[in-house]
Order: structure tokens, then sequence, then C-alpha cells
């Protein structure tokens, strides 16, 4: 029987039965392999600013860029629940604005946005929520803030701390998130927050006490010129890809590359061509 789209509902239901898989993924080809696997959702994550076009964090990434790599991935029809991150300052500005950028997200084939942001940004979320389009939260570390909290810190180590995040979670599962990304905090805020929601929760790197896990692709695969601490790399794509590059370069220049050619129909158009141009 055809595997059905999964929806959010899908998701929702996972919770406390069934850990949630999640991955990013970018382009049609790779969305259609990882689609493959059977994975739970593929966020089209804002990540593709630094892994994929080589910006200094997701600071630089556009609407227009969100959305022709929201589209590519979409192309390949995936199973899997697909969520796209909403950039910088578009949805900050203000409830409408927000929403008419979401709805661009799922009128090419988006399942659901993600925006970062705690109980500051409830409002805008109703907003979105109340217009038909599915969110998922993101707390903890927020990279798009970056600047703001102090770089790419690890966060929750301080009561004080660790209750605010819980607060955040607590307000955006009251402004109708349907689950939430809970980003690189102590284990400890992971756990509360997992136990005090009623929507699933979704780890990168806080522990293994949420609903599910969440990685950019190219982490996993080795892709990447820099990774965080909490990343595994499951397979050293970039020296498989180097070698195959090296092979063919030497092939081509020692004449072994191509093996294969076509001749003309017959030997008599061979030889006036060969002899008489």
């Amino acid at each position: 029987m055809e595997e059905k789209k999964k929806t959010i509902r899908d998701i929702q239901k996972m919770k406390g039965k069934k850990r949630i898989v999640a991955i990013t993924s970018y382009d049609y080809p790779t969305a259609k392999i990882v689609d493959e696997t059977g994975v739970d959702i593929i966020l089209v994550g804002d990540s593709l600013g630094m892994v994929v076009l080589g910006y200094p964090s997701t600071l630089q990434v556009s609407m227009n860029e969100m959305l022709i790599h929201t589209k590519a991935v979409c192309n390949a029809n995936p199973k899997a629940l697909v969520v796209s991150d909403m950039p910088f300052m578009s949805y900050e500005y203000s409830k409408e604005k927000a929403i008419i950028n979401a709805s661009r997200f799922l009128r090419i084939g988006s399942d659901a946005v993600k925006l970062e942001g705690g109980s500051e940004y409830k409002e805008i979320i109703k907003g979105i929520v109340n217009s038909g389009i599915p969110v998922m939260g993101h707390i903890g570390l927020t990279p798009q803030k970056h600047k703001q909290i102090g770089g790419y810190r690890l966060l929750g180590k301080s009561y004080s701390e660790a209750n605010e995040i819980l607060n955040d979670a607590l307000q955006l599962e009251d402004s109708g998130i349907f689950s939430l990304v809970i980003e690189y905090t102590t284990n400890e805020v992971a756990k509360k927050i997992t136990e005090k929601i009623s929507i699933p929760t979704i780890c990168i790197g806080s522990g293994p006490y949420c609903d599910g896990q969440i990685m950019v692709i190219n982490d996993l695969l080795g892709l990447g010129d820099y990774s965080p601490e909490f990343a595994k790399k499951y397979v050293d794509l970039k020296s498989i890809i180097r070698e195959a590059i090296l092979n063919y370069k030497s092939e081509v220049e020692n004449g072994k590359f191509p093996e294969k050619y076509w001749s003309m129909k017959s030997d008599e158009d061979k030889k006036k061509f060969m002899e008489e141009t």
C-alpha cells in the first residue's frame, strides 16, 4: 500500500509513542533520496545560507532564496511533512507581513513554516495559525538572533535562563504551534519542556529527551566546512566526492575517458566527411 503524505496531525500523534526523525534538505535530488528513507519531516532550513550559499550566517538569507529552495524540495513530492524556515525579518515587522510571507510558502507546496523566537512572537504566531498556516516553533539557541544572545552558545545553564526558555515553550504552545524545535540547550531544559507541553518537541543539540531529533544534512553527510559540536557525521562524503573527481580528472588527462563514443552511420559518409571537408 502506498504511503500517505504526512500531516501535522500525524506528527502530533507521534508524541510519546514514536521518535520523530527530521532532517534538512535544500534541493530536488537530495529531497528525493531523503524521502525514500521514510523520514517524518523535511525542513528547508535557512541553514542553506551557510551550507549551500556560502554566507557567513543565516541573516543574509532572503525570502526569494527560501522560496526557490522550498520549491525545489516540494518538486520531489515528498511524503514527509515539508516545513520551511521563515528567514530573518520576514515575520518580525508585523503580523500582517508575517501572514503574507508565510502564505507564500504554502502556495508553492510547503506544509508548514518554522519561525525562531519565544513569547515575544506569540501574537504573530497566533495570526499565522489563525490564517490556516501550521507553525513549528523554535526556541533555545535561535541562530537569527546570535548577535543579540552573544553568539552560538549553549543556553539554559542557569536557573533563570532555563526558566525563561521553559516559559517561552509554554507561551508558544498556547499560541497554537504544532511542534517545537529546541536548539542547543541543556538536556534538563529540553526534558522539562517535553514533559510540560502536549505537542512534540524536536531537539537539535539539546539531548536525548525530546520527542524527536533533527540534523542539518550537510553535517550528517560530512559535507560541511564547519559543524557544531552536537552534530554527528555518519559518512565522510566530502572525501568520497573529492576522490571521484580526482579519478575523473586523471582519466581525462591520461586519455582514458571517454571510453565510449559514436561513429557516423556508414563508412562512406565517414570517408566523405573526413576527406572532403
